[in-house]
Order: C-alpha cells, then structure tokens, then sequence
C-alpha cells in the first residue's frame, strides 16, 4: 500500500468516526425529531385558548368614550425555544406579543368619558373637592396606608385657600383633575364661560403642582356640549362616573359600602367626596372592593390601553 493510499485511509476514517460522534452527541442531547414536531404542533393548536383580541376604543351610546384595551398573540417559535429543553408543553412558558388596539381614545370625537374599558378588571376613585377640609387628610392617610392612588378633582377656589392640603395631595403622587372654579353650574354656560372658569381654576392648580391639568369634573355632573368642546379646547378630558356612593346625603358606613360593592364592575370609576362617612369607610371600602378581585388605580392607568 502506497504512502498516499494509506493518508486516505486514515483520513477517512478519522471523517467517518467525526459523523459518527457527532450523531451520538446530538442523539444524546437533544429530543427526537418527531418529539419536537409534535411540541411544536402542540403550541401552535393550544395558542387559541391562550390568546386574547386586541378591542378598539369606542364611542358608546350610553357611555360615551370608552378606552380600547391591548390584546396578546402566541410566539409560538420563541414559545418552542422555552419548552423544548424539557420537551412539553408547559403554559408558564409561553411567550406572548402585545397587540394594540388599532383606534384609541384620541382617534375619537370629543366626548365625556364615564369608565374605563369593560374588560380591565380595575376601578378608579373620582374625589371631588371644592369643601370638606377635615376629612382629607384622614383619606389621604388611608391611601397611602392602603398602596392606593386616586384622582382628586379639586376646585379652583378651594386650591386657592387650601394649598397645603393640594400640596399634601399632589406630594402622594395623586392624579389631580379640575373641577372648575366657585362650584357653578357648567351646563348653564356658553362655551366661553367655560374656558374661563376652567383657566381660572388651572391657574391655581398648575401654581401648586407645577403640573398640566388632564382631566376634568364638572361641579355636579352638570355638563353640555360646549363644557366638553371648552375642555377639550384647555387639553382636559371631561370625567362623569358610573358608580356613586352619595356620600354627600351622609349614609351609615355600612349603606355607603353596600352601594359601591353591590354596583362595581370592571371599569368602574366610583364618585365619593371628603365627608366624615367616606373618610370613616374608605378602608373597609378598598378591602372589599380588593376581596371582588379589583385593583385600584388612578385615572392614566384605568384609561390605558394596558390590562
């Protein structure tokens, strides 16, 4: 045998015992094809039931503005990828993309907004403030003990005279919202009396909070169309409610909680003020509503498209 034929030899041989290694390896560490198919056809049969559609904002009939909320698809090969070590389908593995809703609350036409998207399981407190300055800083402190944020509409008039309560407000990290200025009934207004009560009342919230005012409730949920075009005008969106604990007729603790935990429901913004029944329910009232299986949040969180 010739010195070049005995080179090939080895050569081949060394190649041959290579592939040989090399199927043994892999066969070791990793599934077995079919097994693989399979995973992968598993997830993408089970990703119906794993998914959520993505729901545009709306403009409802009764309701008026109502906030999209985002869904989810599957990534079924970033999915696989997580599952293929063990070789199952586990539901704590999969991977999900966010889908947004393709209209939002800005590609609406100007209207009031009374709740949040029907879907989200979360409720929002509207404080409404042009009186009641011994019972707010009860509330706050329970607030606060309670990881809770609200939004607190607060009267021009009453931020004029109570800076350190505002203050004391914004500071938590409260959402602060107008409620125009004198307490006056908006819906008797032209659209340029509006925006005049309404800059009046910014004036003094902004000097306080050194932040823009977003959102606005009108003084007894008394509105027209041209107290929503004045807001929309200043930047504000107008704020209504579904759920109302007519605190301000001074009910027992118990009626006051009974009518919120009995009229909750996802989405729900729930208007109450600084009286002594609310400062003296507000804690049982946030257990409740949480034992329901709500979260609290204030209004950015409610009105966004995130779940």
């Amino acid at each position: 045998m010739t010195q070049y034929h005995a080179s090939a030899i080895i050569i081949l041989f060394f190649f041959f015992l290579g592939i040989g290694l090399a199927f043994y390896t892999n066969s070791a560490e990793e599934m077995p094809v079919y097994k693989a198919d399979e995973l992968y056809e598993e997830i993408k049969e089970s990703k119906p039931t794993y998914e959520w559609e993505a729901k545009d904002a709306t403009l409802d009939s009764v309701w008026k503005k109502t906030p999209g909320i985002n869904g989810r698809k599957v990534d079924v090969e970033a999915s696989y990828e997580k599952m293929k070590e063990n070789g199952e389908f586990d539901p704590k593995r999969l991977v999900f993309k966010t889908v947004s809703p393709k209209v939002t609350m800005e590609d609406l036409p100007i209207s009031p907004i009374y709740r949040g998207n029907p879907e989200k399981e979360m409720v929002s407190f509207l404080i409404n403030v042009s009186w009641g300055e011994d019972y707010l800083p009860g509330m706050i402190k329970t607030l606060s003990e309670k990881n809770v944020k609200a939004n607190f509409f607060i009267d021009g008039a009453f931020a004029r005279d109570f800076t350190d309560l505002v203050q004391m407000i914004d500071e938590e990290g409260h959402t602060i919202g107008s409620h125009g200025f004198g307490h006056k009934d908006m819906g008797r207004m032209s659209k340029q009396q509006a925006i005049v009560n309404l800059e009046t009342a910014n004036e003094f919230l902004f000097a306080l909070t050194k932040q823009k005012i977003s959102y606005f409730a009108p003084p007894s949920g008394s509105f027209n169309s041209a107290t929503v075009e004045a807001a929309d005008e200043l930047g504000m969106e107008t704020i209504l409610w579904t759920v109302d604990t007519i605190d301000w007729k001074k009910p027992t603790k118990d009626v006051l909680i009974e009518r919120v935990t009995n009229k909750v429901h996802n989405g729900a913004t729930i208007l109450m003020h600084p009286t002594q029944v609310t400062e003296n329910s507000l804690s049982a009232l946030i257990d409740q509503i949480r034992e329901k299986g709500y979260r609290i949040g204030a209004l950015p969180q409610l009105l966004s498209p995130e779940r």
